[in-house]
């Protein structure tokens, strides 16, 4: 694979940064992953280590290319889900560690992905988003019904409410897992948490990473500070990686 990756988490506005993000990146496979420990439970940081701990251990021990992708993906977010629960077995249900999840595979031209709660996975092509994931968060459901706009999210009330994360109940908790999408040249695969997301439009993430002729580390930073700068007092941590596809060998 040519690919040009990049990787960044900035602590925003808050005391501690409990996100954490990972590139890892073989001959034959890339994996990107970005965790957000959630800060309103016990040891959100914790949570985010376990959970990007399991994932990265999973895809180096785990023949590449990959046979069955999206097996990999359900299985080992299943994992991380399970080692994150033992972290709280002692803790009330509402005080248990918790954590949301994207993870992208990128093998051969194809990328594959999936998410728990409001980390998200962008497809840029062009200068357009391509795809992206939907949130599990009442927000998203009240903007795919049309009841919100798309600016209306970015100051609602409940924006910061997810309805399914890795941790906390032992019940599996719901994944949006994609099958295989393939890759243009210049396609543009990128995981964050929602103080990346949250400050930004998709349109400025599409027109900022999709097109741009600098690195992607250049452009990854740029956004983030940005977004930090929009956040301003109330900034979360801000977390992505981006990987950009520039076709096979």
């Amino acid at each position: 694979m040519r690919i040009d990756y990049a990787e960044l988490s900035l602590i925003g506005a808050r005391d501690d940064n409990q996100d954490r993000v990972a590139t890892a990146v073989a001959e034959h496979a890339a994996l990107l992953v970005a965790v957000d420990g959630m800060g309103g439970h016990a040891d959100g940081a914790r949570a985010a280590e376990v959970t990007l701990k399991v994932i990265v251990e999973a895809f180096w021990h785990t023949p590449q290319p990959l046979f069955d992708p999206l097996g990999f993906l359900h299985l080992t977010l299943g994992r991380a889900h399970e080692e994150v629960v033992k972290l709280g077995n002692a803790l009330p249900l509402e005080h248990r560690p918790r954590a949301t999840c994207a993870v992208c595979l990128v093998q051969g031209d194809s990328a594959y992905w999936a998410h728990v709660g409001d980390s998200r996975v962008y497809h840029l092509r062009g200068t357009s988003v391509a795809e992206r994931t939907r949130d599990h968060s009442h927000v998203e459901f009240l903007l795919r019904e049309g009841v919100i706009t798309a600016e209306q999210v970015l100051s609602h009330p409940m924006r910061n409410f997810v309805e399914s994360c890795v941790g906390g109940d032992p019940i599996l908790p719901e994944m949006g897992i994609t099958g295989r999408r393939r890759l243009a040249p210049n396609d543009l695969l990128l995981v964050c948490t929602d103080g990346f997301w949250g400050n930004l439009t998709d349109d400025d993430i599409a027109r900022s990473l999709a097109a741009g002729g600098a690195q992607v580390r250049d452009e990854l930073t740029k956004l983030a500070e940005r977004a930090v700068v929009i956040g301003g007092a109330v900034c979360d941590n801000t977390t992505a990686a981006a990987l950009r596809w520039m076709g096979a060998k």
